[in-house]
């Protein structure tokens, strides 16, 4: 009783006491980048007593954490269980909003100006962290105003020769694409080897130096849109483009059929197709960077498309990139971002064309009996073509790829990678219930296992992965790319075999 009253003293005068006279000093629609820039004086200020808080509130649940609740009656024990778990969650929140008071400031140009490569992934036709990168585009920032710079597309970059040099363990597994095309620097689900690579082949290509690279898909900017209103195309280029064939106001309910369907209905040429889609990026951004719409709904918009995967960040600066590896917003395959018993389902293209707005997919984990005091999981993938029968007929050949890489017009052909727990086993592989050969590898100590699969329009096929040896006893979770679907569709609740006690 002592220590659970010690506590919750020490929560409410170290903790909750700063943290309500921090919130008070904060304008919080001045912090957002916008066209006039931002101070960050009170921000700075108030770093010193949100991390002195997370640090209070830290201890505090450690001390409970003492607390040996076995001994303790039902009435006593689980109100203590419960106010430990309150506690850990405030104190994962507190430990993140002490970072962020560290590392935003410098991040938006509170001390020099920045500028980060923008990259747009294109779900429609699918990458390991979300989509080809096909718009490029340079986020200046200075004191935080934001200033859209130069633009680009990874087919404007064209090849590096010779390629970038890339980790040969990923090399191995998503081939030598990784450091040689824009197009394919996220085949690899490990964003901080993407980005880097894409800082590298940018600073190359056009001899601007960047300091990081930003990563975002359209459903993320659905949720932009969904803060800051409807966008009014008013582009004579991009209205020209469009030909009033596609919307003159892009929603959150339609920016993502526009941009990842529509435009390629209706826009015949690719290099014309990729100029409106980077186009229709520039507008959001100048809205963004205008300060329309609520700090409130910009923040939850961006922040559900950072814990979908569909907003990554990286910087090239080492003490900035180590609070970032904390977080999921690094998109990291390995270190702390990373929880014990974690699996990764990631696609990747081999269409060679935009049939991905197409596919729909469920990843689902089933914990299997142990074995030798070992856990097993398996990895179950099922995939859909939803593309009409005759979409070989009625869909562009730019969607279709036109059977170009041999892969029947209408047909989505996918590389599906699944990643088990460090320290565990990739054993078998399962195609609708048959073993199959499959490719196994390793990457940074986690088992890896490779398959691709081939769908007709309105066929379906599951793939299951079983890992074995694993070594992590806490409760399994599945990270999968970030696709068209909304993630709640895709991740379904974990199975549990049944099992008899002492088998």
């Amino acid at each position: 009783m002592a220590e659970v009253a010690r506590s919750a003293d020490d929560v409410a005068n170290l903790g909750l006491e700063p943290l309500v006279k921090v919130y008070s000093s904060l304008d919080w629609d001045s912090l957002l980048p916008n066209s006039s820039g931002t101070n960050f004086g009170p921000l700075q200020a108030a770093s010193p007593s949100v991390s002195s808080a997370a640090h209070a509130v830290r201890l505090s649940a450690d001390r409970l954490n003492q607390i040996d609740v076995s001994r303790l009656l039902p009435q006593v024990s689980e109100p203590v269980i419960r106010a430990r778990d309150q506690l850990q969650d405030v104190t994962g929140a507190l430990d993140a909003a002490a970072d962020a008071a560290q590392i935003v400031p410098g991040m938006l140009g509170a001390e020099g100006p920045r500028n980060y490569v923008l990259m747009i992934q294109n779900n429609a036709e699918i990458r390991a962290s979300g989509g080809i990168p096909g718009a490029l585009a340079v986020l200046n920032l200075d004191k935080g105003k934001l200033t859209l710079g130069s633009q680009s597309s990874a087919t404007e970059l064209g090849v590096m020769s010779p390629p970038v040099p890339v980790d040969p363990v990923q090399q191995q597994i998503y081939s030598g694409r990784l450091g040689k095309y824009m197009q394919d620097v996220n085949l690899t689900p490990d964003y901080p080897t993407a980005a880097s690579t894409a800082q590298a082949m940018w600073e190359r290509k056009t001899g601007q130096h960047v300091d990081g690279v930003i990563s975002i898909d359209p459903v993320a900017l659905s949720y932009i849109l969904d803060a800051t209103g409807p966008l009014n195309i008013s582009s004579p280029e991009l209205i020209g483009l469009a030909k009033n064939k596609l919307p003159t106001e892009l929603t959150g309910k339609n920016v993502v059929q526009t941009l990842l369907s529509d435009v390629y209905a209706k826009i015949e040429q690719p290099k014309l197709q990729d100029a409106y889609f980077a186009g229709v990026a520039q507008e959001i951004f100048a809205v963004l960077s205008n300060g329309k719409g609520g700090a409130k709904g910009l923040i939850e918009g961006i922040t559900r498309g950072a814990g979908e995967g569909r907003v990554l960040v990286w910087s090239g600066m080492t003490d900035e990139q180590s609070v970032l590896g904390k977080y999921p917003l690094s998109g990291s395959i390995t270190g702390p971002s990373v929880s014990p018993a974690q699996f990764g389902v990631y696609f990747n293209d081999g269409t060679g064309a935009k049939m991905d707005y197409y596919a729909k997919r469920t990843v689902q984990l089933v914990k299997e009996c142990s074995q030798d005091g070992y856990e097993q999981t398996t990895v179950r993938v099922t995939s859909t073509n939803t593309a009409p029968a005759d979409a070989a007929r009625i869909l562009p050949a730019y969607v279709t790829g036109g059977g170009i890489y041999g892969v029947p017009t209408g047909s989505v052909r996918t590389n599906i990678v699944a990643y088990g727990p460090v320290q565990a086993n990739v054993e078998t592989a399962k195609l609708d219930g048959q073993r199959t050969d499959f490719a196994p590898y390793q990457h940074s100590n986690r088992p890896v296992g490779v398959l691709a699969v081939q769908l007709a329009p309105g066929e379906t096929k599951t793939v299951e992965f079983t890992f074995g040896k694993i070594v992590q006893h806490t409760e399994p979770n599945v990270v999968v790319t970030p696709t068209v679907q909304a993630v709640k569709e895709v991740v379904l609740p974990t199975q549990n075999a049944e099992c008899v006690p002492g088998s």
